[in-house]
């Protein structure tokens, strides 16, 4: 039931749906009254000689009239409240987007892509599943169940009707029971489905290295462990379930031996009439059905319990970098861009990862980085792109410290390249423009020439309307990176960050996009490179060397190249 409170939300949007589901589940409760009792009737009147066969005629009439109806009454309040159950479905769904969306880095340091799918499908349908089915024989169990109760007790026998009803509160007591088991293991089973869904995921996206390296006798052994441990779950909760059924039926039929029972002694004692014992037999037939329900919905609701306990983890999950839309408006005189970080770790970790970096990056100039393998360069970056807080120290931009500004104020005025680059499934041109969606074809054109990725999209078929293909895998990675690029150029932001853009490129290549961006910068843009081949970094204003989370060098190509040291080695090993 605390599954309904935690959608009351959506309950109250809708309640127009679920009134008038609920009003013709009532009416639909009351009609379904009418056949036991016009049966009673009958029978009494047949026993008797009361009645002829054109009245009986009648009330055979009457109660198939009183079925369609109730059949277009169903019809009806179905439309109504599953209806209502889908939009459910879409609200959730536009959560967990807008959620995932907003999460920064750290969330998807911790989270497989297969899990979160898994919790925007089946979760999702699992809760959804809850408010349709579970609102429905939650209402139509406790209504007719009630209704049958009310008119057993006063219109036939209220002696009857306790001990008919004796083994219900056992029942009860053991359904309870069953349903606390059944939410753990559904839990645990919902578990083991993102996990295969993880592996089938990540299976398919390294399709092609595990070709390559003939894996696939090795991958099939590990799914199918994953597989049959998933179908273990699933088969620890249908035996849970299949718990239910059985329960119910048992105390079912012990209460209608106890009805038979107790019935046939009041009708032999004339207590009751023949009549009244079918109509009460009738009745107790309606009351397998809520009773049955009731064990459904205890079923599906703690199914959707612990849905809703998983996709409450990621909509609820705490932000680490707070948003405050401050509106900060920037100064119209350029400053300098300073970045100066005291020390940063990365959370749940223990170790810090950088420390004492100053930079100082006047506006209009270009920043190299360069350094190791992990020596920090990609934590300056996405620190400078606020993917993760700054533990001590700041990040000022023209003279406004970043704290102070929205995310989205903030990555408006910055385009970035990544290590991994990433296409949509779509076309170039929609992929160039992605940041400027009403981008013209000369503007994608421009940008593209920039970076030098023009001619090869011209020898294709379609040219710039040539579909890309999965994560981009029609292309080549050197043609991928000269794209993104092109996005970020078109962009034309006030800070370009290249995280290794390059690497995929050949040596020319690299010159002419290098040199294409260094004439088409303007004065106020400054760019930040980071790279391993330091031919690419060669001609930055100022370079700065990183090592063990610390710059051990900092100065431009020629000074640094004066010394012995760690710039001056790479930079010779590279050109031999």
């Amino acid at each position: 039931m605390k599954l309904f409170n935690q959608l009351k939300w959506f309950f109250l949007k809708e309640w127009k749906r679920y009134l008038g589901a609920i009003t013709l589940l009532l009416i639909i409760a009351i009609l379904q009254l009418l056949p036991p009792k016009l049966l009673g009737i009958l029978v009494d009147a047949i026993i008797q000689n009361k009645k002829n066969s054109i009245n009986i005629f009648n009330w055979v009439i009457s109660m198939l009239a009183t079925s369609i109806i109730i059949y277009i009454f169903r019809y009806i309040w179905r439309i109504l409240l599953f209806g209502a159950s889908y939009k459910l479905a879409v609200e959730l769904r536009k959560k967990l987007y807008e959620s995932l969306s907003k999460h920064n880095m750290s969330f998807y340091l911790t989270k497989r892509t297969g899990d979160l799918m898994a919790r925007a499908t089946n979760d999702v349908d699992r809760v959804v599943f809850a408010a349709g089915e579970g609102v429905l024989t939650l209402v139509d169990s406790l209504v007719i169940g009630f209704s049958v109760l009310v008119v057993m007790s006063t219109q036939i026998s209220l002696k009857l009707t306790i001990i008919a009803l004796l083994p219900m509160p056992i029942m009860a007591f053991i359904i309870q029971k069953f349903g606390k088991k059944l939410h753990i293991r559904f839990l645990e089973s919902q578990a083991a489905f993102s996990s295969l869904n993880n592996q089938v995921q990540e299976s398919l996206t390294s399709i092609r290295m595990i070709k390559a390296f003939g894996l696939e006798k090795n991958q099939l052994i590990k799914f199918n462990k994953i597989a049959d441990f998933t179908s273990f779950k699933n088969m620890e909760v249908a035996k849970v379930d299949a718990c239910f059924e059985p329960i119910i039926h048992f105390f079912i039929s012990m209460s209608n031996i106890l009805s038979i029972t107790v019935g046939g002694w009041l009708v032999w004692t004339n207590v009751i009439t023949l009549g009244q014992l079918t109509s009460f037999i009738m009745y107790l037939g309606l009351i397998i059905w809520p009773m049955l329900a009731l064990a459904w919905m205890f079923n599906i609701v703690e199914r959707g319990s612990a849905a809703w306990e998983r996709i409450q983890e990621i909509l609820i999950v705490p932000k680490l970098i707070s948003d405050k839309n401050l509106n900060t408006a920037f100064p119209k005189i350029i400053n300098n861009f300073i970045i100066n970080i005291n020390c940063f770790k990365y959370p749940k970790t223990k170790n810090y990862f950088l420390k004492n970096i100053k930079i100082i990056l006047s506006s209009g100039k270009i920043l190299g980085l360069c350094g190791p393998t992990g020596s920090g360069k990609t934590t300056v970056l996405n620190l400078i792109q606020r993917h993760f807080p700054i533990n001590k120290g700041e990040i000022i931009f023209n003279g406004v410290n970043l704290n102070q500004l929205s995310l989205k104020e903030w990555r408006n005025r910055i385009a970035v390249v990544n290590q991994t680059t990433f296409l949509f499934s779509d076309t170039i041109f929609n992929n160039i423009a992605l940041g400027k969606p009403n981008a013209t074809y000369s503007e994608i054109k421009f940008v593209a020439i920039l970076a030098n990725i023009h001619t090869d999209i011209i020898r294709f078929p379609k040219k710039y309307n040539t579909q890309v293909g999965e994560k981009g895998v029609m292309l080549s990675g050197g043609q991928k990176q000269r794209i993104a690029i092109a996005r970020a150029l078109l962009l034309n932001t006030e800070l370009l960050i290249l995280d290794d853009a390059l690497s995929a490129v050949d040596g020319c290549t690299e010159h002419k996009i290098l040199r294409n961006i260094k004439k088409w910068k303007k004065k106020n843009q400054s760019i930040i490179i980071s790279s391993h081949r330091l031919s690419v970094i060669k001609n930055s204003d100022k370079i700065i060397v990183m090592k063990n989370g610390n710059i051990i060098q900092h100065g431009s190509h020629i000074n640094l190249m004066k010394e012995v040291n760690w710039y001056s080695k790479m930079y010779n090993y590279q050109h031999i």
